[in-house]
C-alpha cells in the first residue's frame, strides 16, 4: 500500500512539474496528506482541461511577504490552479484564507488545513506575512462568488479594505490576479434564498449551471494575469485610515481594469 500511494505520488508531481526540493517542502508542511494528492492529481486534470495558463509569474517575488489578491469565481477552484502555478515555477508555496464555513465543518477543516488554508481574520493573515509568507487572498469572497450571471467580471470589494490595511501595517506589496474567464465556468442563478442563506447563515446557496445546464463545468480556456506589485506607503498612525483608503482604490481601480481583459 505505502510503495502504490509512493507511486500515485510521484505520477501526480510529475503531470504538475513539482520538483524535489518543493515536494520536501510540502512534506515538511503537511507530510503528504492524502488531500494534497488528491488535490494535486484533480488539479492536474483541470488544468489540461482548462488549458490553464499564467501571464506575469515573474512578478512573484521569490522570497520574503507579498500579498496575491484575487478574484473570487463560483467555481473557486482557479485559485488551486493558480496557488500550484506559483509552486511549480517559483518554489514557492502560497498559504491562503478560507472561508470560515470550511473551518466549522468537521469533515472540511481538517482537509483546508491541508492544503495550507488558515481561517481568515487579520490576527492569521498578519502572523503568516510576518513569518515571509506568500499569501493569498479573494478580497471579494463568497459575496462576490455569488454574483449572479449578469454581475460577472466584476469585483466586490468596495467594502473589503482589510487586505489593503494588512499591507500598509505590514509592508507587504500586492500582486492582483485577475482571470475574468473563471465567470464564465458557471452561470450562476440566485433567489430570494440566495440572498438569505448568505445574509444569516453565510451559505452559499445558488444553482450553478455548466455544460447544457449541469454541474459539469464548462471548458472555457483560462488564464491568470499577474500584475507587477504595487508597494503600500510607509504607514503613518496619523493618517493611516486615509493611507488605506487610497491604497484600496489604487489596488480596486487596477483590478476593475484587470478584470475587463475578457
Amino acid at each position: 500500500m505505502k510503495q502504490l500511494r509512493a507511486t500515485a505520488l510521484a505520477s501526480v508531481n510529475h503531470l504538475l512539474g513539482i520538483s524535489r526540493e518543493q515536494r520536501l517542502a510540502r512534506a515538511m508542511h503537511n507530510e503528504l496528506h492524502p488531500a494534497v494528492a488528491g488535490l494535486q492529481l484533480s488539479m492536474a486534470a483541470m488544468a489540461r482541461y482548462h488549458r490553464y495558463h499564467v501571464q506575469g509569474l515573474e512578478n512573484i517575488p521569490l522570497q520574503g511577504r507579498c500579498i496575491v489578491a484575487a478574484n473570487h469565481s463560483f467555481a473557486t477552484y482557479d485559485a488551486f490552479l493558480l496557488a500550484f502555478a506559483i509552486e511549480k515555477h517559483c518554489g514557492r508555496l502560497m498559504a491562503g484564507l478560507g472561508d470560515n464555513l470550511l473551518f466549522n465543518l468537521p469533515v472540511l477543516s481538517p482537509l483546508a488545513s491541508a492544503v495550507n488554508l488558515y481561517r481568515a481574520n487579520h490576527q492569521n493573515a498578519r502572523r503568516l506575512l510576518e513569518r515571509e509568507c506568500l499569501l493569498g487572498v479573494m478580497p471579494g469572497g463568497m459575496r462576490e462568488a455569488l454574483r449572479p450571471a449578469s454581475q460577472k467580471y466584476q469585483i466586490r470589494w468596495q467594502a473589503r479594505k482589510g487586505f489593503a490595511r494588512l499591507a500598509v501595517i505590514t509592508q507587504s506589496p500586492v500582486i492582483l490576479a485577475a482571470c475574468p474567464p473563471a465567470d464564465d465556468i458557471y452561470d450562476v442563478k440566485v433567489s430570494a434564498l440566495t440572498k438569505l442563506a448568505y445574509k444569516h447563515f453565510k451559505l452559499p446557496l445558488a444553482w450553478p449551471q455548466g455544460i447544457a445546464g449541469s454541474l459539469i463545468p464548462r471548458p472555457v480556456r483560462l488564464m491568470h494575469h499577474l500584475s507587477e506589485p504595487f508597494y503600500p506607503p510607509v504607514a503613518e498612525p496619523d493618517y493611516l485610515n486615509a493611507q488605506v483608503n487610497q491604497f484600496h482604490a489604487t489596488l480596486m481601480a487596477a483590478m476593475q481594469q484587470m478584470m475587463r481583459r475578457v
